[in-house]
Parts: structure tokens; sequence; C-alpha cells
């Protein structure tokens, strides 16, 4: 078969033209980027957002490719490996962070903020809180650069046996914390008896008692279907869950600047959007879980838990180095 001059022409031009159609669709860049929970939750709805708009805002440049449910490890591990560059980001609670930032300890302290609205004005994008952080990462090492602090709904404990009504009920429970410092301390002065358990491992903590309480949002305990072992809920509304969106610095400095400004600005929308989010799935949630899981939903006096607590708050700032923390916090 033969073919002439003009046509040869014609394929060669068309050839070029699907080689540089392929060459602009391969992205420069891939974002590996972690969540610890399973859908729905504010993470897994702050992941999307950032991706469709960090993919469109680049045009193509940037692939952003979402890993969930845990696929890439724990949260202290995934910290390694964003230190080291191999995974890229990641949405998640700072209080599973602790271990490599123990300032953040401050945020399981339990009433510091008065609702979402007031813990978001603290520690929101610009904020000195916010710059705080970010100054801590680098004084750390801790190879991440902070993109965004954000709050994603309130915490609240559940049971495996006993229905919570006051302070009173929590006295000798075997309590699941995160590797925190603030949380043994708090949970032992209301005569529990802290048990470190990672989040992965906690339903099955819970199956076997070697925890016997626990706390956590409301959209982690529906995700990770903790209802089943743990179905007596008690509204506390302790805490505001603060989260963190990071980025590995080694990835971070690969970026061109003008990448580097999509990203920053699909992250602080994200944040936003995962504020809204929360609001949403706590209020739904509660409906949910009495209607579709049979749990038992108590509504404390949270007077009687700040009761307790509140003399202690200083004086466990003092004892975990965490008084600069505590002042802009509360100031």
């Amino acid at each position: 078969m033969t073919f002439s001059r003009r046509a040869t022409l014609g394929l060669s031009a068309g050839l070029i033209a699907l080689l540089a159609a392929g060459h602009a669709s391969a992205a420069d860049y891939t974002l590996r980027l972690h969540t610890l929970v399973k859908s729905p939750h504010p993470y897994n709805d702050m992941a999307q957002a950032f991706k469709a708009q960090v993919e469109a805002k680049s045009n193509g440049a940037i692939e952003v490719k979402i890993f969930d449910s845990g696929q890439l490890g724990k949260d202290p591990a995934v910290i390694g490996e964003l230190g080291f560059g191999t995974v890229d980001m990641m949405i998640s609670s700072v209080s599973n962070a602790a271990q490599n930032v123990p300032e953040y300890g401050i945020f399981t302290m339990p009433y510091l903020f008065k609702g979402m609205d007031e813990a978001v004005a603290k520690i929101e994008p610009g904020t000195a809180v916010a710059a705080h952080f970010q100054e801590i990462y680098e004084e750390r090492g801790v190879g991440m650069k902070l993109l965004a602090l954000g709050a994603s709904g309130t915490r609240n404990m559940s049971t495996a046996e006993v229905a919570i009504e006051s302070p009173v009920d929590l006295k000798g429970l075997k309590m699941r914390t995160p590797p925190s410092p603030m949380d043994s301390k708090t949970w032992s002065a209301f005569g529990m008896q802290p048990v470190t358990v990672a989040w992965g491992e906690l339903y099955a903590a819970m199956q076997t008692g070697v925890a016997e309480a626990m706390e956590s949002s409301l959209p982690g305990y529906n995700g990770s279907k903790l209802y089943e072992v743990a179905p007596n809920l008690a509204l506390t509304q302790h805490t505001i869950q603060i989260n963190h969106t990071s980025i590995s610095q080694r990835t971070w400095d690969k970026l061109p600047e003008e990448l580097q400004a999509i990203v920053s600005d699909a992250a602080v929308s994200a944040n936003a959007l995962g504020v809204e989010k929360a609001k949403g799935y706590d209020a739904a949630l509660v409906d949910s879980l009495k209607t579709d899981h049979g749990v038992s939903v108590s509504t404390p006096d949270k007077a009687a838990f700040i009761e307790v607590v509140a003399p202690l708050q200083v004086k466990l700032a003092e004892e975990l180095d965490l008084v600069e923390e505590y002042k802009l916090l509360t100031e």
C-alpha cells in the first residue's frame, strides 16, 4: 500500500497532535492525599472538594489521588511518610498528630471553646494561632507545611454498657484515648482509667472490653460503625474536633509558585466547606443513629462536666508546657 505525500503529511500532523494531546493530559505533579476516615465524613468531603478545585485551577497540571479509610496507614506513620515525601498530603484530626506535634494536645482540652464558630474564628487561616502552629512545624522539623486548621464537629462520649447522665457515671470506666497526655490527664480527673488505643483498633477494643468508654466525632462514630460496640451515646460536646490540612514540605518545595498558590487556596476553600459539612452531619446523625441503629442518646448537663475540668485547665496547660497555646486560644 502506498500513501501520497499529502496523506503522509496529514498522518504525521495527526500523530503529532495525538502525542501533544497525550502529553497535555498527563499531570506534571501527583498528590497522594490521606484521610483516616470512612465516608460520610467532612474530611473526605474536603478531600473531594480540594481535588476538584486543584485539578481545575491547574488545568490538569496537578492530579490529586485520594486514599481514604486509612489505606496508606495510621496517622503517625503517615506523618512520617510526609516527612520523606512518599505521601504528599493529609487531612486529619490534630489529636492524632500529638505525638509529632505535642502542642496540638491543647485542642483536646475539654470545653476550651463554646462552639464551632468560636473555634473557627480563633484558628482559621490568617490567624495568630495558624501562624503559631506553622512555626512549630518548622521548629520541630516534622517535614510538613500547615495549609489550614479547621473545625469538624463536636466530640461526644459513648460507652458499651453504661448510660452517661453525669460525671459520676464515668468513674472506674476504662476510657480509650489517643496518644495524647492531655486526654489521659483529663479523663483521669473524672476517675476513669485511660487506655491508649489507635483509632483503627478502637472497634475491637470496645468489642473485647479492652476499653469500655470512648469519645469521637459523630461522623467518625457513625462511619466506623462504633454504635455496634458502644451503643450508649452521650452528647457531652466536650471538645470541638480540630483538623489540620498539611502537605509534605518536600512536595511543597517541588511545586512552582503558581501551583503552590492554587494548592493553598484550595486547602482554605475545602477547610471552609468542612466546617459547614460538619455542622450538617452533627445535626442529622443524632436522629439517624437513634432511628436506624437503635442508639440510646442522652443529653447530660454540660455544666456538671465543666465544673470538673475548669479548675484543671490552667494546671494542665502548665504541666504539659502548653501555656503559650492556651493563652493564644483563650485571650
